[in-house]
């Protein structure tokens, strides 16, 4: 039959490319090695309408026949996006769709709060199982390289809130306020008055439970509320994890808001991903066209030198960048395996194919920061065309305060 010489000659060429620990098992029994030690990985094909999608393996589809359950794979999910990758890039040219391509995504509020519906209120029961235990949903911050997850988190959002420098009294806005870790240590530890927003409901009603509990109601409030219908001034704004949600075309807009909501002498905090290409473009082999399909509607990573620029465009002047990509691969490593540790309690809280999107996009998370095809960077800015007056004259005092 066709598709059984066409199948065994691309199998042939997998091979001459690659030696691959992958075993391919058909509906119809038969079966085949990529190579010639012991497969890590099974690849399952119950039907003859799926081999379309694994004889062009790009990331996106193999991740769409995965999530679809047009295949099954079995082994450690590690081992499978490592082959996966590796098949995509040993049998596929990184041109045109599957190289770094640039999406054009339009945004408004109602989208946006559509988006961002759709990927954090699955449940907060569901993020729970894999989080640590403040629902830290953003890079950790490992100093030493020993620290368990909740300590990296909680180190993280220290790092985050000496660099600006938070006083006791300051005014601080939260965009993106997740669960309301930020804004709980800010009042806690630092004194500060905040305030958090959110689009998520279920994040909203979570965070607003967590600052009652803490006895913080009067020092901390969560609004549910879009970024671009705060008003007010702040002494301190935080975005950690949010502006990829904001639209390449919008970061000028987004940061000339911000600076309009920043005091004189304030400073902003600015913790997101980035792409690594320098065109702004997706991770490759359709990576990125999985994530927008699958987990992140919408979405659009900058490169970090568009962050820096639009920031100039909205009046801010960039004081303090540093890079945490390593630390986000090891965050998102640690996730990824927390996740297949719950596995079982997960699948009672979702369904079938939601299970698979999360358990591939974690793990791929993890691969996309180690190899580089993704970074998270940390900005610290004021306003622009002002006295070099807000911070000290070297970082020491980062570090002197974590001490």
């Amino acid at each position: 039959m066709f598709w059984e010489k066409k199948l065994a000659a691309w199998v042939d060429d997998v091979r001459h490319a690659t030696a691959l620990p992958l075993r391919l098992e058909l509906w119809n029994g038969s079966r085949f090695d990529f190579s010639d030690n012991a497969p890590q990985v099974t690849l399952r094909v119950p039907h003859v309408s799926a081999l379309p999608y694994l004889l062009r393996p790009s990331l996106s589809n193999l991740g769409e026949a995965y999530v679809e359950g047009k295949i099954d794979v079995d082994g450690p999910v590690t081992s499978i996006i490592n082959v996966a990758n590796l098949l995509a890039a040993k049998t596929l040219k990184a041109e045109g769709k599957l190289s770094r391509i640039v999406r054009t995504v339009r945004h408004s509020k109602e989208k946006d709060a559509e988006a961002i519906r759709y990927h954090y209120d699955v449940s907060n029961e569901f993020y729970k199982l894999f989080l640590d235990e403040n629902m830290v949903y953003s890079c950790a911050y490992f100093e030493n390289g020993d620290e368990d997850l909740a300590t990296a988190q909680i180190k993280k959002i220290d790092h985050i809130l000496t660099k600006i420098k938070v006083r006791p009294g300051d005014k601080l806005l939260d965009i993106g306020c997740g669960w309301g870790a930020l804004v709980l240590r800010a009042a806690q530890k630092f004194g500060a008055q905040c305030v958090g927003v959110t689009l998520s409901e279920n994040q909203y009603a979570l965070a607003r439970e967590r600052v009652e509990k803490a006895g913080l109601s009067d020092r901390i409030e969560i609004r549910l509320q879009d970024y671009r219908d705060v008003t007010g001034t702040f002494d301190r704004i935080t975005s950690v994890g949010m502006f990829e949600h904001v639209g390449l075309k919008n970061l000028p807009m987004y940061f000339a808001h911000i600076n309009s909501l920043l005091a004189d002498d304030g400073l902003v905090m600015n913790h997101g991903i980035t792409s690594t290409d320098i065109e702004n473009g997706e991770s490759p082999y359709g990576g990125g066209e999985f994530v927008d399909k699958y987990v992140f509607p919408a979405g659009e990573l900058p490169h970090v030198s568009l962050v820096l620029k639009t920031m100039q465009q909205g009046g801010l002047e960039v004081f303090d960048v540093e890079n945490l990509r390593r630390h986000y691969a090891r965050t998102c490593a640690i996730w990824a395996d927390n996740f297949e540790t719950r596995a079982e309690e997960i699948k009672k809280l979702t369904d079938e194919k939601r299970y698979r999107i999360w358990r591939v996009y974690l793990a791929g998370s993890a691969h996309g920061f180690d190899k580089d095809w993704i970074s998270l960077y940390q900005v610290v800015c004021g306003k622009a065309n002002r006295p070099a007056v807000a911070l000290p004259q070297s970082r020491r005092y980062i570090y002197d305060a974590q001490q």
